[in-house]
């Protein structure tokens, strides 16, 4: 396949200009990328004016729900969904049924994911055993079968003694640690936000300090054992300036990731009720929202992750305190990314694709993705002037357990190229 792309305006995380080149792509390679680019006669053209191109975005924080609860979602839907939204690669958590916390296991789901992913595949696997927090995993297995990323992600592992032993073992192989920081007794249901909106509605809230105080717990396991400590979900301004904090001293290896939702909605959104907005951690202030952004700018953030977390319409039709958490996002994250944050202003395309597309692959030890001459390709087209209308129809998810459902956003992902392949073209 040989494509040429004229007119694009390219986005890159090293500028917040955007390059105007038109792009060859020949046979899966970016050949040339300059402007004025001549017709070589067996291409298929496409002018992209208006558009925006940019390298394929990369989500490391996905439940797939396979095994074991594919009625929510499966490899296929899932990476489907990814396709939908300009994503070109994704991990996996491990709280599947059963949890992926063996070499076998890890191996059986990469294996799904080649046969029936266009985009590649890749997981992370348990810290403990089922992820119980009382036994190590099978660590070695799961290297070997191409494991970066340890977690037990859906919950903390509990007991301190075995991260830390887990810590000082997995570092050995080049392994590192992502954390759901929780204290489960303080935690309590898991509901809502602590605060006035949990008091109105009369449900017990979850405060902050319950994520803030594993947060500082596991950077310092981290720090004591030489391990590299990834942070998920941060969801309040406390958990965000520990974490600066940290980082600040120089001495521990820290990254950690925020949510487009913890950005972008707060527990008063929630309404009459509304199950499309309970998740974990719980949506918080909009004095968090204010506090996450500014982490995600200064760096405090190194990336966006969606915690795609996919369940069915009867599971979220339940009361508020049964139904589950979770929102999906696959779908939706660019779109929303760009209508609430670029368009408005709050940052640029340089970093989306820096948060979303270039440290995501980097935390992964993947190369990392970029529109230039000699790179394969693997790029997404954006056309600023369309919009997207979250429909069940639209979206490719198998569950639509998102508060975009059945709304309208500014923005479209219209092209999204990988290797010798079009994926998607609207």
């Amino acid at each position: 396949m040989t494509l040429l792309l004229l007119n694009a305006r390219i986005a890159s995380e090293s500028s917040p200009d955007l390059l105007s080149a038109d792009i060859l792509i020949r046979d899966g390679i970016i050949t040339k990328v300059a402007p004025g680019l001549p017709d070589p006669g067996d291409a298929r053209v496409i002018d992209c004016a208006g558009r925006i191109l940019c390298p394929g975005f990369f989500d490391a924080h996905v439940h797939l729900r396979e095994p074991g609860h594919e009625q929510k979602e499966n490899i296929a839907s899932g990476s489907e969904a990814a396709n939908n939204g300009g994503i070109t690669g994704l991990v996996m958590m491990p709280n599947t049924s059963p949890a992926l916390d063996s070499g076998a296991a890890v191996t059986a789901v990469l294996e799904s994911g080649r046969r029936h992913s266009r985009i590649p595949i890749f997981t992370s696997g348990c810290v403990s055993k089922n992820r119980e927090g009382k036994e190590m995993a099978g660590i070695d297995g799961m290297r070997a079968a191409g494991v970066k990323m340890l977690t037990d992600d859906g919950d903390t592992t509990s007991n301190p003694s075995l991260l830390y032993r887990a810590m000082q073992y997995a570092s050995e192989f080049g392994m590192f640690f992502a954390s759901h920081c929780e204290v489960p007794e303080l935690a309590g249901s898991r509901a809502l936000n602590d605060g006035p909106t949990a008091y109105k509605l009369g449900i017990a809230g979850s405060p902050a300090c319950a994520e803030e105080i594993i947060i500082d717990r596991d950077i310092r396991l981290a720090h004591a054992s030489g391990a590299h400590i990834h942070i998920q979900h941060v969801s309040s301004k406390m958990g965000m300036e520990t974490i600066r904090w940290w980082k600040s001293r120089g001495d521990v290896k820290v990254t950690a990731e925020v949510s487009p939702h913890h950005l972008l909605f707060t527990d008063e959104d929630i309404g009459d009720f509304d199950t499309h907005y309970k998740m974990n951690p719980p949506l918080r202030t909009k004095a968090d929202n204010e506090a996450l952004l500014e982490g995600l700018l200064d760096g405090t953030f190194d990336l966006i992750a969606t915690d795609h977390a996919p369940h069915t319409p009867f599971e979220k039709s339940q009361d508020f305190i049964s139904a589950p958490n979770g929102i999906t996002g696959l779908d939706t994250a660019v779109v929303s990314l760009y209508h609430f944050f670029i368009k408005e202003g709050k940052f640029g395309w340089d970093t989306l694709v820096k948060k979303y597309s270039a440290e995501p692959r980097r935390l992964m030890s993947l190369p990392v993705s970029t529109i230039a001459a000699g790179q394969p390709a693997d790029l997404i087209l954006f056309n600023p002037d369309a919009t997207s209308s979250f429909t069940k129809d639209f979206m490719k998810s198998k569950s639509h357990n998102t508060p975009f459902l059945n709304k309208t956003l500014e923005g479209r992902v219209e092209l999204v190229v990988l290797g010798n392949e079009i994926l998607l073209e609207r």
